[in-house]
């Protein structure tokens, strides 16, 4: 009797407990019904910039001069400090009798002069102007304004709510509220938290078409809908599903968990539960390393959960149940029920094609490419005792693990190689560790041990002691000439040093030329002395080298974080080493002694406890990369507009570059949404015989990205912590906590900048193999790099298989500059220079000032096996030809292209070798050092350039080595073909001057009769 009474109290109590909660849901259902109002988007029914995004459409039926409305707007932002504009449905124009009564975020009380009588009004809430820079906007919300008389804002006091709200539109579709945005009130809030069995958290799943995106409120979708434990939707066979968990924090939460069930149907048919995953709490880097997130979520805000399943294409359709049970270490469980129909749609591209279904977030967990096979033009690593040979190089390492002889093997002409090595070091390259009392601590090396050999890769270890010091040096080569070293210093016990350093000694050849630690890019100087100063400056090494033999190297720790680039440095600049930085002690100085250049990367004085570690990791590239394709810049000829394609073809350009802002492209970094126009574009493009390329990088990315709001789930991981602002869209919808980038009016395309390494690059790399699959784009431009070599090289890959050419080129505006923290953009990217096809630098890079070595070393790309274009103001096309660089077509007015690729036509470029003034074996000088030349040579004629860096007008005479042109002098004519805008037509005698004016040159036709 008592065990049934205890069963029967058990069952009422849930059952009083259910109806209370059904009670309540309804109680809210009912209130919020009674204020529901209308959500609709126009069709950009009226100009944003003055009138903003937002209006409450207003009906008035009644009479005299006074309206009074209540708008309950639910809205996310703050009213207080933003103006509403009351206008006449009628007319169209603004009523100045206006007075806001009551204003939060719930609702407003507005009284109004209805001026027409009976009919619409519109209210209109949020008008703002653009502030700055057109591409760089500050939206500014306007102040409120009291513009109504006083005797009518008398009479509006008494005024009683006469007028009714139709409906709350939207400028269009993109910047609607609904229903995502529109906020519960506080008072609904608290209701359905006074529901819950569970104070602690709320979870409310969610449909993926509806992602979550505010932080500090819950939408009044969620009120509607009710407290639910269960979610369900319909899937296809082989789609890549996803759906969200929003966490509501009563009180916070720590260490936030998801732990799936397989899916089961009533036929014990399984989809197993390491198909889903929790995107927000696992996942797989850029790099392929499994990590996890620790996912705290504060009191009162909210944080969306994202959980991707991968459908077998191979399943039964049916109904399939399982569960999703949120965890934290401070709160209980709770577990939602998941019900799912499979459909018998089978999805063969995983539903990628509808990418609003967020099917594209399982490309963040992406390991696409990242095997390290090698890239043409690349071979595979060799290892012949300590001696690793690659593509025109060789690195001899010494038993300590460090280059004890780097090697390359290419021409001085950058168009082959030669059987004699152009040696880098003088000496080996080693660590000192200097006492204080001056003498040096001797470190004993055990002998180097290879513990990879690959073709791509090959790995060694080395371990060196000394009583109180231990050095383990643990590096990696790659096939294109990277090395990466981590060098770890143990202390053995208590030690003071004067001094860490690693020094780098250079032959004076390979030392002539250096770029970076605040040089800019052209002859080494005698001596110079840098120090840290990460605040200000991303630097932490340089290039120093010869056309066709250098070395760059980076100086790191184990704490190294790629820093921002491209106008943001500033906003997250390097981490000062603890190792090389030594709280600002550290610096580098090189010095010329006889025929050694002494790099001495120093760190200077320090002690280390017994068991202390420091890091002294570092990275090398040799120079140059591969021999320069001289050919595939005559031939291979780009436009850099999207028009029609007969248009382009008409000029002779090969490559159209198709920028983002366009009908095909429209927004930046985003290549997905017009992609059906972008394929019948280039589809045409290739029955003509052009090719086409797109804008397409990392660095920021469109606000139209369909993942903007599940990848800010991720916090700081894909996008950038800053002080928000910007263009109006982003502070209404993103919010906060943001760095506002690049903005195009026409299309209103606001981007947010990215953190830096994520997994973002995972998408990237899946984007990219989609388009270059699925479209047939012929290659990528990117327009400056926030990514590092692991993705460079991904993306070359996936743009190169299956015999697609996968050309790539690289724009940079000149970073030498406060924003970009005083780095050279060959410098900055020269880990992406292995897998480029061209340089295209670029704004604020001075072609009339700069010395030609700045021209060679930082703009040409020559050293590094690369050739380039110019951009600034036209370019300097006369200097330019010296390196073989034109502008580009169409980008500037003032500089045409065309002449120039007809002179190479009838020239017949194709098949020539360069030589430029940098080499030795250059046929042709001139009788003023100021006057430079370049032969581009072959059997029987020469194109010789040259070019004046005078400071004035002159002339000169050619000094011609006729045996090394292969030419002979008796037979030969010296002809100026006719160009426009840049030479006459003339015919030279050899030993007659020639007249050259300030900052200009000419083309000469040498021709053996």
């Amino acid at each position: 009797m008592t065990a049934s009474f205890a069963i029967f109290r058990k069952n009422l109590s849930m059952v009083l407990k259910q109806l209370f909660t059904a009670a309540i849901s309804l109680m809210m259902f009912n209130a919020g019904m009674a204020q529901q109002i209308k959500y609709v988007s126009s069709n950009n029914g009226w100009n944003p910039d003055s009138l903003g995004n937002h209006r409450a459409v207003l009906q008035f039926n009644g009479t005299g001069q006074v309206a009074k409305v209540s708008i309950p707007w639910r809205r996310n932002d703050d009213p207080a400090h933003k103006r509403i504009i009351l206008q006449d449905g009628a007319t169209g124009k603004k009523i100045n009798n206006v007075s806001t009564t009551y204003a939060d975020r719930e609702r407003a009380d507005i009284s109004f002069e209805p001026v027409s009588g009976k009919g619409i009004y519109y209210a209109y809430y949020m008008p703002y102007r653009n502030e700055g820079r057109s591409n760089y906007p500050k939206g500014v919300y306007l102040q409120p304004e009291n513009t109504a008389d006083g005797k009518w804002l008398s009479a509006s006091k008494s005024a009683k709510i006469n007028t009714t709200v139709k409906q709350i539109e939207s400028i269009d579709s993109f910047n609607s509220v609904y229903p995502m945005e529109v906020i519960a009130t506080p008072k609904e809030t608290a209701a359905i938290i006074a529901s819950a069995t569970n104070k602690s958290y709320l979870v409310f799943p969610e449909n993926r078409l509806y992602p979550i995106k505010m932080k500090n409120r819950i939408p009044y979708r969620w009120i509607q809908k009710g407290l639910q434990n269960s979610f369900s939707d319909k899937a296809a066979r082989g789609e890549q599903y996803s759906y969200q968990l929003g966490l509501y924090a009563v009180e916070g939460l720590q260490d936030v968990q998801v732990k799936f069930t397989d899916l089961v149907n009533y036929k014990n048919e399984k989809i197993s539960a390491s198909k889903t995953t929790c995107i927000n709490t696992d996942g797989i880097d850029y790099a392929t390393h499994p990590f996890t997130k620790t996912v705290n979520v504060e009191k009162n805000t909210v944080q969306p959960l994202w959980c991707t399943l991968d459908i077998p294409s191979t399943v039964a359709a049916g109904i399939y149940k399982g569960k999703a049970t949120i965890t934290s270490k401070n709160a209980a469980a709770t577990t939602i029920d998941i019900i799912l129909t499979i459909t018998n749609e089978l999805l063969t591209d995983g539903g990628i094609s509808e990418p609003w279904k967020q099917t594209r977030l399982h490309w963040l967990n992406s390991t696409l490419a990242q095997d390290n096979t090698v890239i043409a033009p690349y071979i595979p690593l060799t290892v012949e005792g300590n001696t690793v040979g690659l593509l025109g190089r060789k690195i001899t390492l010494g038993e300590n693990g460090f280059p004890a002889q780097i090697s390359t093997f290419f021409t001085p002409e950058m168009t082959g190689y030669t059987e004699q090595p152009n040696t880098l070091l003088s000496a080996p390259v080693d660590f000192t560790f200097s006492q204080p009392d001056g003498g040096k601590m001797v470190l004993i090396s055990d002998g180097i041990y290879f513990t990879k050999k690959e073709a791509g890769t090959v790995q060694w270890t080395s371990s060196s002691n000394s009583p109180s010091l231990e050095m383990d040096v643990d590096a990696s080569m790659e096939f294109d000439g990277f090395i990466a070293y981590k060098v770890k210093i143990t202390a053995l016990k208590d030690v003071a040093l004067k001094d860490i350093a690693m020094q780098i000694p250079l032959t004076k050849t390979a030392g002539k030329y250096m770029m970076g630690l605040g040089q800019k890019g052209g002859n080494r100087p005698p001596s110079f002395s840098w120090k840290w100063d990460v605040a200000h400056k991303n630097q932490d090494g340089a290039w120093i080298g010869n056309v066709n033999a250098g070395l760059q190297y980076s100086l790191r720790d184990d704490k190294y974080v790629r820093p921002l680039n491209t106008n943001f440095y500033l906003q997250k600049p390097l981490l000062l080493p603890d190792s090389w930085g030594n709280d600002n002690q550290g610096g580098v100085n090189i010095n010329q002694q006889d025929s050694t250049v002494l790099v001495n990367n120093y760190s200077g004085q320090r002690s280390m406890k017994k068991g202390d570690t420091l890091f002294y990791n570092f990275t090398l590239l040799i120079t140059p990369f591969h021999p320069i394709n001289t050919n595939f810049q005559w031939a291979t000829r780009f436009y850099h507009s999207y028009k029609p394609i007969d248009t382009i073809k008409a000029t002779g350009a090969t490559v159209i570059n198709i920028h983002h802002g366009n009908a095909i492209n429209p927004y930046i970094n985003y290549p997905f949404i017009e992609y059906k126009k972008m394929k019948t574009y280039i589809d045409e493009a290739h029955s003509k015989g052009l090719k086409v390329k797109i804008y397409n990088t990392v660095r920021e990315l469109s606000n139209r990205a369909y993942e903007t709001f599940p990848m800010r789930s991720l916090g700081h991981e894909i996008y950038s912590p800053g002080k928000g602002g910007g263009f109006s869209w982003l502070q209404e919808h993103v919010d906060s906590d943001y760095i506002a980038a690049w903005f195009v009016p026409e299309l209103k395309d606001a981007a947010i900048v990215n953190s830096g390494m994520s997994r973002w690059h995972n998408y990237y790399v899946e984007g990219m193999n989609w388009l270059v699959q699925n479209v047939g784009i012929d290659g990528i431009y990117l327009d400056d790099v926030a990514f590092d070599r692991i993705t460079m090289k991904r993306i070359k890959r996936v743009l190169t298989k299956d015999g697609h050419p996968g050309i790539i080129d690289l724009h940079s505006a000149n970073q030498y500059n406060k924003n970009d923290g005083f780095n050279n953009s060959g410098n900055l990217y020269m880990e992406h220079f292995p897998y480029l096809n061209r340089l295209w630098f670029g704004e604020y890079f001075d072609y009339e000032k700069n010395d030609p070595d700045f021209f060679l070393t930082e703009v040409s790309g020559i050293p590094f096996g690369l050739m380039g274009e110019m951009l600034q103001d036209g370019g300097n096309p006369w200097r330019g030809m010296i390196y073989g660089m034109t502008n580009r077509m169409p980008w500037s007015d003032n500089a045409d292209t065309r002449p120039i690729w007809k002179a190479w036509d009838d020239f017949g470029m194709e098949g020539t070798s360069m030589i430029g003034y940098w080499s030795d074996n250059c046929p042709v000088k001139t009788s003023n050092d100021k006057v430079l030349a370049t032969a581009y040579t072959k059997k029987g004629n020469a194109l010789i350039s040259i070019a004046s860096w005078a400071a004035a007008d002159t002339a000169v005479h050619l000094l011609i080595d006729w045996k090394k042109l292969g030419m002979d002098p008796a037979k030969t004519t010296i002809t100026a073909p006719e160009i426009k805008n840049f030479q006459p037509a003339k015919t030279f005698d050899a030993s007659e001057m020639i007249p050259v004016v300030k900052n200009k040159g000419w083309l000469l036709v040498l021709k053996e009769n």
